[in-house]
């Protein structure tokens, strides 16, 4: 049985401001645009998913984890882009949808802010205010608050995980589970009740009980089998990503979804071609694939964003791994996506051209991206509330 604790905890304080009548049906939003945001947590290797494969600093700092450049259509080579840039063989399933435009990527993308540390630096690219530790909301929870929401839509930013993630904490009603198994469990009120029984006062009794109605007919909505239309390969990511296109195709009124991949903080053996990187990657790949096949039409609807705290450094270390770094590279994939294209101003690998002389320089702020998917595909207008005291550039990644 589920821990009924662990469970509240999940789905996040924010959801107690839900306020809505539970005798509305759930509204159908099939036409209404839909972000999932896929964060790479831990720090993965941008230099190593997205190669540089013209660089030759890029060959003599990695002697052991180098990406060979591409070569016909080796298993064994960097999969080539446009020329100077390939993906990391592993990342097989996303490279057709780069051809088909589908695909855009941003290298040297990634947070102004020099932080090196985990914890601080995921902070502030959920928050979207780098070197600001004072926000207390996230980024996607602004946008929903921005937008009009049907009344009978209880939760429109939802996750998939054990905690209510940064980026949807704030006052729009959000909700994190483990799965959508959890949404449909039977009787949530009666059965989580009593957690609001010791004296906690009328208004959280209200709010719990609008929380658990809410949950009520999203129980109600979803199916009670797990409706996939192909196999997705194994793993937390494919999983849960899994379940987000459940959650699209129920039509529950969904526009913002959040979920997680970590593994990717590899300070000793990384490998090249093959060991921890390339797991890690071939899990991220073949799920976000899988997850775009599932959706079928519906996939018009959507664009994924993935992004990670910061990236690697540019030399190897003594343990064959790589260490903390700073510019990184971000995916931005769907129907609407000028795909096909690497955006955003390469700095080069030279040493004179490295961040504090050992990493990849930021020359695309992470926000630039968020915003041109914000404005170009979710609708928004006016992103002053989303992203406070930051003027977006404009990079065209939109149709």
């Amino acid at each position: 049985m589920m821990n009924r604790r662990h469970f509240l905890k999940g789905i996040g304080a924010s959801a107690l401001t839900l306020g809505f009548d539970p005798r509305e049906l759930f509204a159908q939003s099939t036409s209404e645009p839909i972000l999932v945001a896929v964060f790479q947590r831990g720090a993965v290797d941008g230099l190593n998913m997205v190669i540089p494969f013209t660089e030759p600093e890029y060959y003599r700092l990695r002697p052991r984890i180098a990406i060979p450049a591409p070569m016909g259509n080796s298993e064994d080579r960097a999969l080539d882009l446009d020329g100077l840039f390939g993906l990391h063989p592993a990342m097989r399933p996303l490279h057709p949808l780069f051809g088909d435009g589908r695909l855009a990527i941003v290298h040297a993308a990634g947070s102004p802010d020099p932080s090196r540390s985990h914890f601080e630096a995921q902070d502030y690219m959920a928050s979207a205010t780098p070197g600001v530790k004072s926000t207390r909301d996230g980024w996607m929870n602004r946008y929903l608050r921005m937008i009009e929401i049907p009344d009978d839509v209880p939760f429109a930013g939802m996750s998939i995980g054990r905690n209510l993630p940064r980026s949807l904490a704030g006052r729009a009603s959000t909700l994190s589970a483990g799965s959508v198994a959890e949404m449909r469990l039977a009787g949530p009120q009666r059965f989580y009740k009593d957690a609001f029984d010791d004296g906690v006062g009328d208004i959280v009794t209200k709010s719990a009980a609008e929380l658990f109605d809410g949950l009520d007919f999203l129980a109600a909505r979803l199916p009670e089998r797990r409706d996939v239309s192909l196999d997705y390969p194994p793993g937390r990511l494919p999983a849960a990503l899994a379940n987000v296109a459940q959650l699209i195709k129920a039509d529950v009124g969904l526009r913002t979804a959040f979920v997680e991949i970590g593994g990717w903080d590899h300070h000793a053996a990384e490998g090249g071609v093959r060991g921890q990187l390339a797991n890690r990657l071939r899990e991220f790949s073949g799920g976000i694939r899988a997850f775009y096949e599932d959706l079928g039409d519906r996939v018009d609807n959507v664009v994924i964003v993935t992004m990670s705290e910061f990236g690697r450094t540019v030399k190897e270390n003594g343990n064959a791994g790589t260490d903390h770094g700073h510019g990184n590279a971000m995916l931005v994939l769907g129907a609407r996506v000028q795909g096909g294209k690497v955006y955003g101003e390469w700095p080069g690998l030279a040493a004179e051209q490295l961040f504090e002389g050992r990493d990849l320089a930021v020359k695309t702020d992470f926000r630039d991206v968020l915003a041109d998917v914000l404005t170009g595909h979710m609708k928004a207008r006016d992103l002053s509330p989303v992203f406070p005291d930051f003027v977006p550039g404009g990079l065209g990644l939109m149709g």
